[in-house]
């Protein structure tokens, strides 16, 4: 079999297929389980804590077993908070930061994008360890950035994952019924 040369967006477009959407085919779970780990997963992929955002879903799944005998998709959940990323996260967090100013009225003191991708530049592709990386990191959230990062991030949150998981249940609900239309059909010939 020759090997293709795929296009960086083709590449891109083929990880999302085969880390997003296969897991979500394969599982043998219902549609509203599946539909809560993605919803879940979005959540907290839209929150300004790119880094441990897959803890941050394996604790709410504990959590929810646990406290509310409430279950999702686990898998569906880590897969999906790989929407915000490393390559993804400089822009996201600037949409949570306008937000958040916006939110709080204060126009006037909204930051300019190069420079919180400057100083994230700078946390990240410096020379310091990991802890003082996540130190700066964390520096930058609580005093600079943060506020408005945090409100800013809430409307995002709710509406990406209330979309997340609607869009998820009508596909699901939609493959399985195609799915049971085939069955039906073949049990028409026999």
């Amino acid at each position: 079999m020759k090997n293709k040369n795929y296009s960086y967006w083709e590449r891109i477009k083929r990880l999302l297929k085969m880390k997003l959407i296969i897991p979500l085919i394969r599982s043998p779970h219902p549609p509203e389980y599946k539909a809560r780990g993605v919803s879940v997963g979005l959540a907290w992929a839209m929150t300004p804590l790119v880094g441990i955002q897959m803890w941050a879903v394996f604790m709410t799944w504990l959590g929810a077993k646990k406290m509310f005998k409430w279950n999702f998709s686990l898998p569906l959940g880590l897969a999906w908070t790989w929407v915000t990323n490393v390559f993804t996260m400089i822009p996201c967090y600037y949409i949570f930061y306008v937000t958040g100013q916006l939110m709080r009225w204060d126009i006037q003191n909204i930051g300019g994008y190069a420079k919180l991708s400057q100083i994230l530049h700078n946390t990240f592709l410096s020379d310091l360890g990991f802890w003082d990386k996540w130190g700066l990191f964390f520096k930058l959230l609580l005093q600079d950035y943060g506020v408005s990062m945090m409100i800013g991030c809430l409307p995002w949150l709710i509406g990406v994952s209330v979309a997340g998981y609607y869009l998820t249940l009508k596909f699901e609900q939609k493959r399985l019924a195609r799915k049971m239309h085939r069955l039906q059909l073949g049990k028409g010939k026999a």
